[in-house]
């Protein structure tokens, strides 16, 4: 039942966007009341994403102003709605890259919203089911249907649980899907960014044997003696990388940099696959790449609900920790600017709580 005594006066304060210069600033607006499947969630910890510094800044070319960005989001129930079954107030839950769905089309009935075939609903700049703009987690509250809602296993810290619920899921959902989750199997990781360090951590905690390919040689001692990688590749030496001929089950791309997609794909044993969670402007290969040795290539966005929920489970149950940056919403704008040239090991988490009153 939603919870007596309690005044929403529907007023939260976020931080904003005005236009595509990016620069954020304090903003208030108005959250829907609570309905009756809905939970409301007072904003601990917000992760910090490259999406929001590509949609603050209009490189998609549809954002909507006054943007509120943030979809990595923590916090802890306030108030639900009476048909309300999974979550009661002081629970701490997480929201992810999207807040509603059709919840009618196969993909919802698998647990794949991500997937709907009408379009699932950003969590920040999206149209939902009533017109409205979404407006992410860079704020003080969010009301969200209870079904888009995710129960952070207890005692895991609320701010490390942040970056899961974008970076963490992204890696995890192709990871499972071509069963990697083997232990021996051979993996590598291409990049090692917010994407790239969780690949390196779900690799281990699934036993398996992980290389990390950087064009920055800086990284190597992070990736293996911070990371726990098994061996790291200068992508940049040909003699490095012939090493690695035909050795790799797995391939993940964490980098959205163009790649040069053969040599990769020749690193691949027979029935290899790599898989794609960036944005490359391009994929460009010879068909032979594929087909001499009948290898795969294949995209994944984040991932469903039951399998967010089973990531969060197993990140506590493991012990897997997102290596974060903890700043105050004050810090945003210069938080951006660092993500942009790649200054942040390896996750900003924004102290939503104590920061933005």
């Amino acid at each position: 039942m939603a919870t007596t005594g309690y005044v929403d006066d529907e007023n939260c304060l976020g931080y904003a966007a005005r236009d595509p210069s990016g620069f954020l600033s304090p903003y208030k607006f108005n959250r829907r009341a609570v309905g009756n499947c809905d939970v409301s969630l007072k904003i601990t910890h917000c992760g910090v994403c490259y999406a929001d510094v590509m949609w603050t800044r209009n490189m998609s070319k549809h954002s909507k102003y006054p943007l509120v960005p943030g979809h990595e989001i923590v916090g802890i129930v306030r108030e639900v709605g009476s048909g309300v079954q999974r979550f009661k107030v002081g629970d701490c839950v997480g929201v992810g890259t999207y807040v509603n769905s059709c919840r009618d089309c196969e993909y919802c009935d698998d647990g794949l919203e991500v997937h709907c075939s009408k379009g699932s609903v950003f969590t920040f700049d999206g149209i939902d089911h009533d017109g409205t703009i979404t407006k992410g987690g860079y704020s003080t509250h969010i009301v969200v249907h209870e079904r888009y809602c995710f129960r952070i296993p207890e005692n895991y810290p609320p701010a490390s649980a942040a970056p899961l619920l974008c970076a963490g899921i992204t890696v995890y959902t192709p990871m499972i899907r071509h069963n990697m989750n083997k232990p021996g199997k051979s993996l590598g990781v291409i990049g090692l960014g917010g994407l790239g360090h969780l690949a390196v951590k779900f690799g281990k905690a699934f036993g398996m044997i992980v290389t990390v390919f950087s064009t920055s040689l800086s990284k190597k001692e992070e990736a293996l003696n911070l990371l726990g990688a098994d061996n790291f590749v200068l992508s940049s030496n040909e003699k490095e990388m012939k090493g690695l001929l035909n050795s790799l089950d797995f391939i993940i791309n964490t980098a959205s940099g163009d790649i040069p997609f053969d040599q990769y794909l020749s690193l691949l044993k027979t029935g290899g696959v790599l898989s794609l969670v960036g944005f490359p402007s391009e994929v460009k290969f010879v068909p032979a790449s594929l087909n001499l040795g009948m290898k795969t290539i294949s995209g994944s966005l984040t991932g469903g609900t039951k399998q967010t929920q089973e990531m969060l489970d197993f990140c506590a149950a493991k012990g897997i920790h997102p290596n974060i940056e903890s700043i105050p919403i004050q810090d945003i704008n210069d938080a951006l600017e660092r993500l942009i040239n790649r200054d942040v090991k390896y996750r900003f988490v924004i102290d939503i709580e104590n920061s933005l009153k």
